[in-house]
């Protein structure tokens, strides 16, 4: 990933969310399940998180997720990037086929491809080389040599990515506020202020809202195959990612993909 992208604007930029766009889950669920797995003890947390939960609406989501990365404590810069790079290979095999061969047309066509999210840039990154982003981009977690109790971030939101983008890119891949010949994928609405500055966009299992404004804006849609079969069955995996149950309730490594 280049540290300084090219002035010059590319043909095309493609601008790609992670979490259930590229893939079905949210990548801190699968990441956390591998580290309790690994080091059991850190499992002890969980408590924390959970009683903090209900106060979602008083500590906002960048709060929360602070305390959910309390099971991270005390790792050290080195172990943590250990983590990160394995967590970044065994998840490449549960990459949606649809929206991964949409990436490589993309590349094909010589676009800039930038991966931005909200899950922690120090395996978001990981992730990105291994998918061959030319930028990648998401919430920065201060370690300063260990990770802290409830550590600080910049959470990458919302809004925050557009500002993100606004500071890491060249004036030159921007015209009248939006981003040159760019199309926008993700599956959530926290991403519209980042869809507000491209061309066109794809959506991926859209909820009904997104469903609604995709068809109305002209958007496509792709609903690939989730790993759950049912709602309880999406919960029961949930708890066993949250807990470090279960060998691969992510399904990783029996993915058919």
């Amino acid at each position: 990933m280049p540290e300084n992208p090219p002035l010059l604007a590319p043909p095309g930029i493609a601008l790609f969310d992670l979490d259930g766009t590229l893939l079905a889950w949210d990548c801190q669920l699968l990441f956390r399940h591998q580290v309790v797995r690994r080091e059991p003890w850190r499992g002890i947390f969980l408590p924390v998180y959970l009683t903090f939960l209900p106060l979602i609406g008083l500590l906002g989501i960048a709060g929360l997720k602070r305390i959910f990365l309390s099971y991270l404590w005390r790792m050290d810069a080195q172990t943590l990037a250990e983590h990160a790079k394995d967590f970044a290979d065994s998840v490449m095999p549960t990459i949606y086929p649809e929206i991964r061969q949409k990436l490589e047309a993309h590349r094909r066509a010589g676009d800039f491809l930038i991966l931005a999210s909200a899950s922690p840039e120090f395996y978001v990154a990981e992730i990105g080389k291994n998918l061959g982003f030319d930028l990648t981009l998401g919430t920065v977690v201060e370690t300063d040599g260990h990770l802290a109790f409830f550590p600080d971030l910049e959470n990458h939101k919302g809004q925050a990515k557009v500002d993100r983008l606004r500071s890491s890119l060249p004036s030159s891949y921007f015209e009248k506020g939006k981003l040159v010949r760019a199309t926008g994928y993700t599956d959530s609405t926290a991403d519209l202020p980042m869809l507000a500055i491209c061309d066109t966009a794809v959506v991926v299992n859209p909820s009904q809202r997104l469903t609604d404004l995709a068809e109305k804006s002209g958007w496509e849609i792709f609903r690939p195959q989730r790993p759950w079969k049912s709602q309880l069955g999406f919960f029961v995996r949930v708890f066993a990612l949250l807990t470090g149950l279960g060998k691969d309730p992510g399904g990783l490594r029996n993915s058919e993909r």
